[in-house]
Formats: structure tokens, sequence, C-alpha cells
């Protein structure tokens, strides 16, 4: 059977799958990064994980992989085939893409950031599948983006472009590692809300989930808690589809796992602060942890052909 490789590297694990023309999961496995063993060592694990997925797909189907896709975090310069930066992972320009052909043999890989690649996904055959103009947001540790335009996602002109968790927010805010201070990732992220929720419970053990069910319960702090990042990520929001004008606004990460909770207020609040711009349709992202591998699958298979019609997916 037709497949390709894919990885999805986070900051503490690794996702892989075998996938196929399709986008269906043929293969999947996981496993550590091995980060606290150095940054080498976290490359020779993508090396060696890669390298077993293409020993398992011959086995399995009686021929090899046809390329391979790999999505990483930090700065990528996807160009260049390079993992630039990645605070989280300590590597400084790794030549992923060339290092990784080598291992295999010299197949194709195409090289993404994480974000963007979930996107891709999420664009093409997750919650914004058919959507021309996507804007796909996850509120995770931090909040980052992935612009989709017409089936691909927009890196930039320097492989910044999405970086919505630094639109400034609260001016002369709470500081931001990034350098600035109000930033959105600081007040709408699921860290963010996790943190804001422990000071204000007292349990240092508290994180968003917790707040979200608290505010389910009508627990009042929770509320004021839960209502100021909501409120923090409409104000960026709106800023992003002023400037991007999508269709679809998917939110995705952690905090969407908050269901309702969160979408019926935060479409409210959008809704309250948009006066000419067109309010997209702001739905859940649909792929969940799979995102990245399917979005990597779907980098590898457009190095063989040009998508026309997305594949259905099966998860």
């Amino acid at each position: 059977m037709r497949h390709v490789i894919a990885l999805d590297v986070g900051g503490t694990g690794m996702k892989a799958a075998l996938v196929g023309a399709g986008g269906e999961l043929l293969h999947q496995a996981r496993r550590a990064t091995g980060r606290e063993r150095g940054p080498e060592a976290v490359v020779a694990g993508i090396l060696d994980f890669a390298a077993e997925l293409r020993a398992v797909g011959a086995d399995r189907f009686g021929e090899p992989a046809r390329a391979a896709g790999v999505a990483v975090p930090g700065i990528v310069d996807e160009r260049a085939g390079t993992a630039v930066y990645a605070a989280n992972l300590g590597w400084r320009d790794v030549p992923l893409r060339a290092l990784l052909g080598e291992r295999l043999g010299g197949l194709p890989v195409a090289l993404g950031h994480d974000v963007r690649t979930g996107g891709l996904a999420e664009g093409r055959v997750g919650a914004g599948r058919g959507a021309d103009r996507f804007l796909f947001v996850p509120l995770g540790t931090g909040i980052a983006g992935a612009i989709g335009i017409d089936g691909r996602v927009e890196a930039g002109a320097h492989g910044f472009a999405g970086e919505i968790g630094h639109v400034v927010v609260r001016p002369q805010g709470l500081p931001c590692p990034c350098g600035q201070a109000g930033c959105l990732e600081r007040y709408a992220s699921a860290g963010a809300v996790g943190q804001a929720w422990a000071a204000a419970c007292g349990d240092p053990g508290a994180d968003a989930a917790d707040c979200a069910k608290a505010v389910v319960s009508g627990d009042e702090r929770a509320e004021r808690v839960w209502r100021d990042a909501v409120e923090a990520l409409a104000d960026g929001l709106v800023t992003a589809l002023t400037l991007l004008d999508p269709r679809t606004l998917i939110i995705g990460g952690g905090l969407a796992e908050a269901g309702e909770t969160l979408f019926t207020p935060l479409r409210d609040a959008v809704r309250r602060r948009v006066t000419f711009q067109k309010l997209p349709e702001i739905v859940p992202a649909a792929l969940g942890d799979t995102a990245g591998c399917l979005g990597a699958g779907l980098m590898a298979w457009d190095l063989l052909h040009t998508p026309t019609t997305p594949p259905e997916v099966t998860t």
C-alpha cells in the first residue's frame, strides 16, 4: 500500500504515523524525545524513529514509504529545511531535512512548523475543510496560529506568520518572554489561565481544566479568571480577523477542550467587538492530537503531487 512517514515532534514527546494516500493513519507510535540528554540525542531519536517507521512500512505493506514529513516546534525555515531554534528542545540550526533524507536513503522530506502543520491538517481535512480562508489558533501552553489560504498554510517571508500569541492586547501589561508586555498568550493561553486560577484558588497545582470545571460549578473566582481570558482572547482574535478576514476560525489546544464553556462566551465576545468586519464561523478543532501527524503526512504527499480534492481522513 502506498504510504508516507509522518512525525510530529513536541517538547516532551514524539508522535509518528504511516499515512496512506487517502489520509488514513495506517500505523501510529509514540515515544519520548529524550530532551534531558541534550539536543543531539533528540535529533538522533528523530532519525531512529523515522528509520523504524520506514522498516515497519516496508515489512507491513511490502513497499517502502514514498516520502516523509516532520513537524517541529520553535523557529523553522521550511524552505531551507532547517530547524532554526527551539527553546524546549535546546537545538539551533539543525539541517533536519537533509539529515532525515540521508537516513531514509534519499527519500523526499518535508519539514514544517508544528502549529502550521497541525493547521494544514485542520484546514484541509478537519474543521476547516472546504474553507478557502481559515485561521487555526491552538490554545496550549502558549498561543500560536496558522493562516490557511486555498489549502495551504502561509509561513510568511521569514517563517513567523501567524504568531497571534504575541499580539499585544494589554499595553503595559504582564511581561512576556518575547520581550514585549501584554501579549495575548500571557492572558488567554491554557498556561496563563491555569496560572491565574492557581493564584485565585490558592492551589499551586490547579490548571486550566480545573478552572473550567469550577466555572461550570458556578465558582465566582473561576468565572472572573475565565471572563478575563475570554475577553483578552476576543481582543486578539478580532485584531487577527480584521487583518486576515478568515471564513472560518478554528480554536484548538487544551483550552478548547472546555467545549461550550469556552465557545459560547467567546463567540459572544467576538460578536460584540466586530463593526464592519465579517464575523467568521468559530468552531472547535476536529483532529485532536492527530493533527500534527496528519499534517506532516499531507506535507509529505504534497512533495509527490499537487493536491486537488482533499482526501477524506480516518482517525
